[in-house]
């Protein structure tokens, strides 16, 4: 078996996918609800309900957890950067997307043109990184459940 075969068959990455991509969706529903209109740039862009990226960590921790066992190193691993990205998505870049907000008005004021704005919308609510963990922890609980 190739390298590439057992990459693409590994099943705690597929979950893991799967769940990046249901949040992802998820955004884009909640924001056709409230503007009524799709935006698909949303699909592949940080910040919003819920965290794509507290969906994916927290989906491949309790995958790892169910294969391996939750006293398992992998487990212990795959905890410990779950817990570092869900920290870092609620800290660090949400604080970069307030600072982005600030810049963006000063350089507007000042009537200072740039090529492009810079990003606001980077982290995330401490819910919504709740949201994307529990969205994770479901989505791999019931593909564990439903097919193996």
């Amino acid at each position: 078996m190739t390298y590439i075969h057992q990459l693409l068959n590994n099943e705690i990455i597929f979950i893991a996918i799967i769940s990046w991509a249901a949040a992802q969706i998820i955004k884009m529903i909640l924001d056709v609800i409230a503007t009524g209109k799709i935006d698909w740039e949303l699909m592949f862009s940080s910040g919003g309900m819920p965290s794509s990226h507290s969906s994916f960590v927290c989906s491949m921790a309790t995958a790892v957890g169910l294969s391996r066992g939750f006293d398992s190193v992998e487990f212990a691993i795959s905890f410990v950067l779950a817990i570092v990205v869900m920290y870092d998505a609620a800290g660090v870049r949400r604080a970069a997307g307030s600072h982005a907000v600030v810049i963006n008005k000063l350089l507007d004021n000042l009537n200072i043109k740039i090529d492009e704005n810079l990003k606001e919308l980077l982290g995330h609510t401490p819910i919504q990184v709740g949201a994307g963990a529990i969205l994770g922890i479901i989505i791999a609980i019931i593909y564990k459940l439903c097919f193996k």
